[in-house]
């Protein structure tokens, strides 16, 4: 008999940066979260550190990450996840996207980059469950949401669907000097909260505008953007949602939710 294959829940998860590996609280917070999870059957990564139009799907084999960062220290460039490819999802994205004036493109040599293969350390360190990563085709809010609903469907085949970004994402944080959190970031923080527990999708989608500090919290909208597809995949359950990770790291907001 066939094994019955667990719907999976949709994430989106702030995914921090290479230094993540040295923080003393956030690993064991992405640890206990995957270990909470059914295990995957595959991973489909949507990062904010990839925009490419139209719609591309990464390496379906295993392929060098990419060290999308400069000035660390050499440490964090010998950092390996050699997660086998999943040319199998890969097929069935194409069917699920492709379509009339919507194509779907493959990048053969395309690893995982930063926003997604380092919280995948942390989450499932064994690097043994297949991963594919997709771009983000547009920043437009209501076009990813419409992309995250198509591939709703994966969730029931066992694919954990991740959009990883960062829930406040304003380099200026990293220049703060002021005691606590700065005020930008905080009240975005709880604003972003409070319309997810609403299920207030159309507010979420008018952030810029509808949020007290939507332009300073995310003054380039590629960290908030993975949000809409999550909330996409996640339709008909946001009723469902939880944060699983909260607080800050470096000034910058770390919520982390998960749907289903």
């Amino acid at each position: 008999m066939n094994a019955v294959v667990e719907r999976m829940p949709a994430l989106y998860l702030s995914h921090g940066a290479p230094p993540l590996a040295d923080d003393p609280v956030w690993p064991a917070e992405l640890a206990a979260w995957s270990a909470a999870l059914p295990r995957p059957k595959a991973i489909l990564v949507v990062s904010a550190h990839w925009e490419e139009a139209p719609l591309a799907l990464g390496a379906t084999g295993t392929v060098p990450l990419v060290y999308d960062f400069w000035g660390f220290p050499e440490h964090y460039y010998a950092v390996r996840y050699a997660a086998p490819g999943a040319p199998e999802l890969a097929d069935s994205v194409r069917k699920l996207l492709r379509g009339a004036g919507r194509p779907v493109v493959d990048v053969p040599d395309r690893g995982l980059d930063h926003g997604a293969y380092v919280p995948l350390v942390e989450m499932f360190p064994a690097a043994d469950i297949p991963v594919l990563q997709v771009s983000m085709p547009t920043l437009d809010p209501r076009e990813l949401l419409e992309i995250g609903r198509k591939l709703a469907p994966l969730r029931d085949e066992g694919v954990l669907i991740v959009g990883s970004g960062f829930f406040t994402h304003n380099l200026a944080a990293l220049r703060y000097l002021g005691e606590g959190v700065p005020g930008w970031s905080a009240e975005f923080d709880d604003w972003g909260t409070r319309a997810l527990l609403a299920q207030d999708v159309d507010a979420l989608l008018d952030f810029e505008n509808k949020a007290p500090a939507g332009r300073l919290a995310h003054p380039r909208t590629e960290h908030f953007a993975p949000l809409f597809v999550t909330l996409g995949a996640a339709e008909g359950e946001l009723d469902r949602g939880k944060s699983v990770i909260d607080g800050f790291w470096m000034g910058l907001a770390k919520r982390s939710v998960q749907f289903g």
